[in-house]
């Protein structure tokens, strides 16, 4: 049983991966918004350069946030539209194994590529070597939680047809505090002040998710598909 359930993630996974590179244009949209919303800020500011640097981790981090939200979308309801999300949930598998495999691959095609932009962003807003290692290593623990957080959201609004600004509003509040600790570290950590305590309230955020996410998101689409 457990074999057939790992070959059943592991086909899921491979087919959400397969079916995002064949519609790369989707792919791409949310990393040229995250691309572009950094680059077009120092334009609406002043762009002295130790005020860039000052506000460089909240503007990457409102950037991911933003692009991770504009990419939900992708992640049910095109299942949903032609019939597949039905076969996941009859199928005989455990529903939060296979969401999560869903998540996963949602995370690798907008979470992943944006950790391996970050560091030239950071360039370009004047963040130090230091700062952009912190960085990252806040991106490596922030957006796992925003795919996972994200996908409660859109399991609860993929059956309505205009559930965008709902969507916000269920998704937006709870991902505040990742926004909040994940720019302050980097802050902390370029002022020499310690960051280890908002290193572990993100990772017990991240565990957290990880645990009760895909199952609070399988009730959600159980519950919209009903």
């Amino acid at each position: 049983m457990q074999a057939k359930l790992s070959t059943a993630f592991w086909a899921l996974l491979k087919r959400d991966l397969q079916l995002a590179y064949r519609h790369r244009n989707e792919l791409l949209n949310p990393l040229f918004f995250f691309i572009l919303v950094v680059m077009l800020f120092p334009l609406g500011t002043n762009p002295d350069k130790q005020l860039l640097m000052t506000m460089a981790p909240g503007v990457i981090w409102v950037a991911a946030l933003l692009a991770c939200m504009l990419s939900l979308d992708t992640l049910f309801r095109a299942d949903y539209e032609d019939g597949t999300l039905e076969q996941v949930l009859l199928s005989p598998h455990p529903l939060p194994v296979m969401v999560l495999a869903k998540i996963i691959s949602h995370w690798l095609v907008t979470g992943f590529p944006m950790i391996l932009l970050a560091p030239l962003l950071g360039i370009f807003m004047y963040l130090p070597p230091e700062g952009i290692s912190v960085l990252m290593l806040t991106l490596v623990l922030g957006t796992p939680i925003l795919s996972l957080v994200g996908a409660i959201g859109m399991a609860l609004t993929v059956g309505l047809r205009r559930g965008g600004m709902l969507l916000s509003l269920l998704v937006l509040p709870l991902y505040i505090p990742v926004l909040i600790f994940s720019a302050n570290t980097v802050g902390a950590h370029l002022s020499d002040m310690g960051i280890m305590g908002q290193i572990y309230f993100l990772s017990a955020i991240l565990v957290l998710a990880i645990t009760l996410a895909p199952l609070a998101t399988a009730a959600a689409l159980r519950i919209s598909l009903e």
